[in-house]
């Protein structure tokens, strides 16, 4: 073979190798996906919360989500618990402090496959109120679909559980019973829905 068609043949190679690993970027549908956070009050009932207004940015080798480079931000101010009062009281310095830390970031950093059936365990830098910890998220996968318009998009639900303490945000008010008015562990809730850029 001479070296024109070798190299001809290296060409060709690194072409389909390039092919078969582009990248593919995805991007958060808002008006299809929740972040949301359950909290125990009195540690008799569950308040659950919500931030309105939040991006995520997603790199995938194709449609391959395993070893996806992930990063989410949520705007604190927009956090909402259906209360303007109990929502006053969490943005201020008692809790998130949004005057001095208005973001919730997520920065994924490891991807372990748990049943080979689409269930997952996505480890991440969580910062918030200033404090960056790395948490655990489980994450199952909904699947690929494309909808009525041709858009490509994927679907998650996403669990785990943090403690506020955490990160800082220790405001508590004691009950008569000896007990306390806010829960440490936080629970996350989340539904995803991304769309594929094309």
């Amino acid at each position: 073979m001479s070296t024109t068609n070798t190299l001809i043949d290296t060409a060709q190679m690194d072409a389909a190798n390039i092919k078969t690993t582009a990248t593919t970027n995805w991007v958060i549908e808002p008006n299809h996906s929740e972040i949301q956070f359950k909290v125990k009050h009195l540690m008799i009932t569950t308040v659950t919360g919500s931030f309105n207004l939040f991006t995520a940015s997603v790199q995938t080798e194709s449609e391959d989500f395993t070893k996806a480079k992930i990063s989410f931000s949520a705007d604190v101010d927009s956090i909402s618990t259906g209360v303007a009062d109990r929502d006053a009281h969490l943005k201020s310095a008692d809790f998130f402090d949004v005057a001095k830390f208005p973001k919730l970031t997520f920065v994924a950093t490891k991807t372990e496959n748990v049943d080979n059936d689409g269930s997952y365990e996505l480890y991440g830098d969580l910062t918030m109120h200033g404090v960056t910890k790395n948490i655990k998220l489980d994450v199952e996968f909904g699947g690929v679909a494309k909808d009525p318009w041709g858009n490509t998009k994927a679907g998650f639900t996403i669990s785990g559980k943090i403690s506020r303490k955490d990160f800082g945000l220790v405001w508590n008010a004691p009950t008569e019973t000896g007990g306390v008015l806010v829960s440490d562990e936080v629970r996350i809730a989340s539904e995803i829905q991304l769309l594929k850029q094309v």
